[in-house]
């Protein structure tokens, strides 16, 4: 498989150990399935059967709508048309430096966004879709217009962002984008069952909290697609914990508005700028409080990987493995959940998806990292919920606990992951299911 490139998106664990105090409780709406509005009255998994086959055709298809179905009737004032007009891989080319040479464009960004051209369209290419070429030219035309957009009127996103749905929807936009590059016959869901029953908690106001490994730049999204035709709900209201690169490169901050997000500064660049350490840190304490505040709401869905960013391959194997736990950020997420006041459940999710966009092999502290995007199968899986309680009954001291509860969290990743990589690399599909993974493909 020849891996290309795509904008960095690293979603990460909360970083600083604050203590979060208390604040008003904002009012919240209750949230809602957008396309379930006029099912609002049936049960949710009758919802889900009703739109199941239609989403399941979506899933599959890998054929992409329009470009003009998915941007507003009108721009923004003074916006270039460059890219919506663009009909052409020679239109996209040639317009890239017409926006270069105009000034609208800095140079770095678009030798950026043309690197990112040919390797997005090689990646789809190798999928064997029909229609594939059209994918890339639609696919790329809207998002070069929104990352030119994301240049001219640069967008600020706050310690609680949420996905940006009108005028234009940017949730749909990354969805459209993904899709093409996700192995749909060579991926699996493992424990479906259990999800269906997160919606049904949620919708009874319970919080639920994923505590996963973090692979790529579009877990989120691998998230929301792999779930799509059984569980909707939670991937279209799953929010995400995100570290600051995400909605500082230009090339990522488009994709970043699709997504709910509660922005942190990740651990491991927290000392790349000692002048910056104490800045980050009060913004932190910021998110966290914001984050206990939409917890204290009950009905949330939060992911936060706890190992700081994505995971890398061992440098002398090349095997990828989820990157340890820090058990501090564990045990953060743990107290916010148990004093939110509504009833709340965390559970070990695993993902394998770091052949659609690998990380670089370390980690780096400059934005603009060479990005690399690929045709692959994808997996997700969720572990039962565990508890504190019972894994730390036999802990001496709270360190203690801590550590421990952090590393059965990190066991059930590790092994959920196992089943996933049995079941999409090794080529065992759904014969790699184990008596506490049960591997399906939802939308066949």
């Amino acid at each position: 498989m020849t891996l290309m490139p795509l904008p960095h998106s690293s979603f990460v664990a909360v970083a600083a150990s604050a203590t979060v105090t208390s604040s008003p409780v904002l009012p919240l709406a209750s949230p809602t399935v957008r396309g379930f509005v006029s099912f609002k009255k049936l049960p949710l998994r009758s919802r889900c059967v009703v739109v199941a086959s239609f989403v399941r055709v979506r899933a599959m298809s890998g054929l992409v709508q329009d470009k003009e179905s998915v941007l507003p009737a009108t721009t923004e004032p003074n916006h270039s048309r460059t890219f919506l007009d663009a009909r052409t891989e020679q239109d996209l080319i040639s317009g890239l430096k017409k926006e270069k040479e105009a000034g609208r464009l800095p140079p770095n960004v678009a030798s950026g966004m043309e690197e990112l051209y040919w390797n997005y369209k090689n990646a789809v290419l190798s999928s064997g879709a029909s229609r594939a070429d059209q994918t890339v030219i639609s696919n790329m035309s809207v998002a070069f217009d929104r990352m030119l957009l994301g240049v001219e009127h640069p967008y600020t996103f706050n310690p609680y962002h949420k996905a940006v749905r009108e005028p234009f929807d940017y949730y749909q936009f990354v969805h459209t984008y993904i899709r093409p590059l996700i192995d749909f016959k060579n991926s699996y869901v493992g424990n479906v069952s259990l999800f269906s029953e997160l919606e049904d908690k949620i919708r009874q106001g319970h919080n639920i909290v994923f505590i996963s490994n973090h692979q790529s730049e579009a877990d989120p999204a691998v998230i929301s697609l792999l779930l799509e035709a059984q569980c909707p709900y939670i991937g279209e209201n799953i929010k995400c914990v995100a570290g600051d690169r995400v909605i500082t490169d230009p090339l990522c901050k488009p994709f970043s508005m699709g997504r709910n997000l509660i922005c942190v500064y990740s651990k491991k660049h927290m000392n790349d700028d000692p002048e910056l350490v104490d800045m980050k840190r009060k913004a932190n304490t910021r998110s966290l409080k914001e984050m206990a505040t939409l917890l204290r709401s009950g009905s949330q869905v939060i992911w936060i990987a706890p190992s700081g960013g994505r995971d890398r391959p061992d440098p002398s194997t090349g095997e990828w493995f989820p990157a340890p736990f820090d058990s501090s950020s564990v045990d953060n997420m743990r107290r916010l959940v148990e004093h939110s006041g509504a009833p709340g459940h965390i559970y070990p999710m695993s993902l394998l998806c770091y052949g659609i966009m690998p990380p670089p092999p370390k980690v780096e502290k400059e934005i603009g990292e060479k990005r690399l995007v690929g045709f692959h199968g994808t997996g997700l899986s969720i572990g039962p919920e565990i508890s504190f309680s019972d894994v730390t009954a036999d802990c001496n001291n709270p360190n203690e606990a801590k550590e421990a509860y952090s590393q059965a969290m990190y066991k059930s990743v590790n092994e959920q992951y196992k089943t996933l990589n049995s079941a999409i690399n090794q080529g065992r599909g759904i014969g790699a299911s184990t008596s506490t993974v049960s591997l399906s493909q939802p939308w066949n």
